[in-house]
């Protein structure tokens, strides 16, 4: 009998422990990441071309203490390697862990490999060659702490390596995995098995081969016991030729497998791995939308719907992701009523959204992610009460308070806004303490903008509490999922408040009163519009005639636009991004309005400009951001630190009839009147004034003062 150990993910212990003795091993015994057991050759090979569920089979060599370089040599020279394999035979060495004297994995690899080498040649046989892509023999080293297991890998190859995935969809599922999720889905092998987002066909397939009685591994052409000089050729040849004609038996058994999947070519790749495991017979395939997926079997056949949705971990997906489980919770129950089902995903708030109960539940890992899958038993009467919860006010309870105050803030605010002639505004803004959002509508697209939540508050609380409120705001304004954006803003730093979030580049424009403003919903934390300033650009647009005007920190102009279209004499907008005022220029082009001499555009620290600034305005607008300390700026900023420097150079170039609009999102702001005084300034706070009305919940953040000349002093002499 031979001592061995099959390596398996964390988590499918159990269940290699009972495939192993299923299969005729003895003395399992349960370790971190496998099973040890015993076997004698004939099962030996039968464990190899059988297990669903082991990762490697690993025969053990010796088992040593490593206290230094030397401990590690010596284990390994003191081997017999004569009688493990051939010196012509070329070999690979893959080393796992480390400790204080083997403080890397190649080095402790390449120790091995000097040891095996120098125990040939000193034993008069020729030197033995690496091989690192195809080798003969694999020896794996395992260091733990001080312990070293040293093995023989017989199965060459990792056993998920089945043979028949000749091509996979974007995020395959590893074979093994999905042996384990079809073993723990309670599916019986006989009844039907339905995968509505098959992707590459991994789990239907596994599930086939199952029923088929097809041995996992049967069409490997490379073994780790090939040139293992213990390898028996009349046993392997035995056990295989056993599990050939078990395969072939297997091949009449009823067509119950059922693949779906949006994406034709992903679908013509599951086929293609089908037909290449020998099911391909077994499974039909069909190109469909889970919002169009119907049962494919008779009405009174029941079997198991087991499936691996998508699961983003970019934050962005999520709009689309809740809707996706939300109609496919719908779907079990309309269409799989009497059914099981067993879902896998990475988040159990996105499995929160089937809106169904769970009897029970497993962990699992997916690579680095922390999966669960839920089974599920799909009652009689779930098709009735589905087609009843297809209605808005059931849709809404997913979270009801939310949904009342969204409804509610639109009819007044939708009504307003097309009144005023704007399509771009703010629907809800953190009305709810529970849900610390806002929601902003661009034309028919949305943006959910999560504002961090603090310390205090449960990380599991908050996210689902934001997965309800996407769900209740697809719901409530019926918007499609993929013009539905999330953004996470964190508070405000200098270094990152412009950061870029993404590459997509999808610009569209709203209408603003009568501009035309180019927006951006993905690529950056900001869209390209500051809601809350929309009142003032009104008010600049109207002051503006015969005016020469200046935007400081313009951003992407759109106060510029306002002050152009308004008849401005001319205009100077000036920022420090170059993405920004291109964004500006594209601005005006789109009001049909042309840079140059009476437009200009100008790239620049902002303060350092105004320091050199000689030309002198009717009209300025400056819109500081509330900090900053950009590597393009010569110092930090700080606006409540430094607006009274900023307005004493800003008083060098307003003309005597002048007016500065000022703004800024700083919470507590104060203004330093006594500074402006001495400069010969006034200044009048106009915040409620432009202060617009889908920003009158939270007027806190925005600011706004108009800053003109003192009046002289009337002499009565």
């Amino acid at each position: 009998m031979k001592q061995l150990f099959a390596t398996t993910a964390r988590g499918f212990e159990e269940l290699l422990k009972v495939e192993l003795t299923q299969l005729g091993a003895q003395q399992c015994r349960i370790a971190q990441g496998g099973v040890h057991y015993e076997a004698d050759q004939e099962t030996l090979y039968r464990t190899l071309l059988w297990s669903r569920l082991a990762s490697r089979i690993l025969l053990p060599l010796t088992q040593a203490k490593i206290f230094s370089d030397m401990d590690l040599y010596s284990s390994v020279y003191n081997q017999n390697w004569k009688d493990i394999f051939d010196p012509r035979c070329t070999f690979f060495v893959d080393f796992n862990g480390t400790n204080e004297v083997i403080r890397h994995s190649q080095f402790g690899a390449m120790r091995i490999k000097d040891a095996i080498v120098d125990y040939f040649e000193r034993h008069g046989f020729p030197r033995p060659t690496v091989d690192k892509q195809n080798p003969d023999i694999r020896i794996h080293a395992y260091l733990n702490r001080d312990e070293l297991i040293l093995s023989l890998d017989l199965s060459g190859e990792a056993l998920h390596l089945r043979g028949y995935r000749t091509a996979a969809g974007e995020a395959p599922l590893r074979e093994t995995l999905a042996a384990a999720i079809i073993l723990r889905s309670g599916w019986d092998k006989v009844t039907p098995l339905v995968d509505p987002m098959c992707g590459s066909g991994t789990l239907l397939i596994e599930g086939a081969q199952m029923a088929a009685n097809i041995a996992p591994n049967l069409k490997r052409q490379h073994w780790g016991f090939d040139f293992w000089k213990d390898h028996d050729e009349t046993i392997w040849t035995k056990v295989k030729a056993e599990a050939e004609q078990q395969a072939k038996d297997g091949q009449n058994i009823p067509a119950q497998f059922y693949g779906s999947d949006l994406d034709s070519k992903v679908l013509e790749k599951a086929k293609r791995n089908a037909e290449q495991a020998d099911v391909g017979h077994l499974i039909h395939w069909q190109q469909s939308d889970i919002a169009d997926f119907k049962n494919p079997c008779e009405s009174e056949v029941t079997g198991t719907v087991v499936c691996n949705p998508p699961y983003g971990e970019r934050l962005g997906t999520t709009p689309a992701l809740i809707a996706l489980y939300s109609v496919f919770g719908q779907k079990l129950k309309t269409e799989f009523a009497g059914w099981n089902a067993s879902i896998f995903s990475s988040e159990p708030s996105l499995l929160d959204c089937l809106r169904l109960r769970s009897h029970r539940q497993f962990k699992a890992k997916n690579g680095p992610l922390e999966c669960l899958q839920k089974n599920y038993k799909i009652s009689e009467n779930a098709k009735d009460r589905a087609d009843q919860q297809l209605t808005f006010e059931k849709n809404a309870q997913v979270a009801p308070d939310f949904a009342n105050r969204l409804q509610k803030n639109r009819k007044k605010i939708e009504k307003w806004a097309k009144k005023e002639g704007i399509e771009a505004y703010r629907l809800y803004d953190a009305d709810l303490p529970e849900y610390n959002l806002a929601v902003d509508v661009y034309g028919d697209h949305v943006v959910i903008q999560e504002y961090a939540a603090p310390k205090n508050v449960d990380e599991n609380k908050a996210r689902q509490r934001l997965l309800d409120a996407i769900s209740a705001t697809l719901s409530v304004l019926d918007v499609e999922t993929n013009k539905l954006i999330l953004k996470v803003r964190q508070k405000q730093k200098g270094t990152n408040q412009y950061e870029k979030l993404a590459h997509k580049g999808e610009y569209f424009y709203v209408k603003e009163y009568n501009a035309n403003l180019w927006v951006n919903l993905t690529d950056y934390l900001d869209t390209g519009l500051f809601l809350d300033h929309r009142k003032t650009r009104k008010m600049l647009g109207e002051m503006a005639a015969g005016k020469d005007f200046l935007n400081l920190f313009a951003y992407t102009g759109a106060g510029t636009v306002h002050a152009a279209i308004g008849g401005a004499k001319s205009t100077t907008t000036v920022d420090m991004s170059h993405t920004y005022l291109n964004w500006a220029e594209q601005n005006l082009e789109l009001n049909d309005i042309h840079t140059g001499r009476k437009h200009r555009l100008i790239q620049a620290d902002c303060l350092q400009w105004l320091d050199e600034c000689k030309s002198d305005f009717d009209l300025i607008f400056v819109d500081p951001p509330t900090f900053s300390n950009s590597k393009r700026m010569e110092d930090s900023w700080d606006v409540q630190r430094d607006h009274p420097k900023l307005f004493t150079n800003l008083a060098k170039i307003l003309r005597p009839n002048g007016t500065i609009i000022f703004s800024n999102n700083k919470r507590g702001f104060k203004m330093d009147f006594d500074a402006l005084e001495k400069l010969g300034l006034k200044a009048i706070e106009i915040s409620k004034r432009t202060l617009p009305l889908d920003f009158e919940r939270n007027p806190k953040i925005h600011n706004c003062w108009q800053i003109i000349w003192q009046p002289m002093p009337v002499d009565n002499k």
